[in-house]
């Protein structure tokens, strides 16, 4: 007995923006329910004595250190830009 029907599997790929085919769904469905299958035996694993967690690692803060640094000159960074004026880039315009 499958734990997800063939319409809930083509739902699933409409959400995803998936078109399907009726092979393709029936091997969906397949691989959907063994999923299921999966989650459903890790239920099954006593955690009460585990602390509950984000991560597997045990990291806090692990960020570079903050330094200024020059930037680009304003040349290089006009060079790339499509459209510029008076040292700026221009951009369209969003309100009228």
């Amino acid at each position: 007995m499958t734990r997800i029907s063939k319409e809930e599997a083509k739902h699933v790929a409409n959400l995803a923006r998936l078109a399907i085919t009726e092979e393709e769904t029936d091997m969906f469905t397949k691989q959907l329910d063994s999923i299921i299958t999966f989650a459903e035996q890790l239920k099954e694993l006593d955690t009460t004595n585990i602390e509950p967690t984000t991560h597997v690692l045990h990291m806090k803060n692990v960020l570079r250190e903050d330094k200024p640094s020059p930037g680009l000159p304003r040349e290089e960074v006009l060079k790339n830009a499509p459209d510029h004026q008076d040292g700026q880039i221009r951009v369209p315009g969003i309100m009228e």
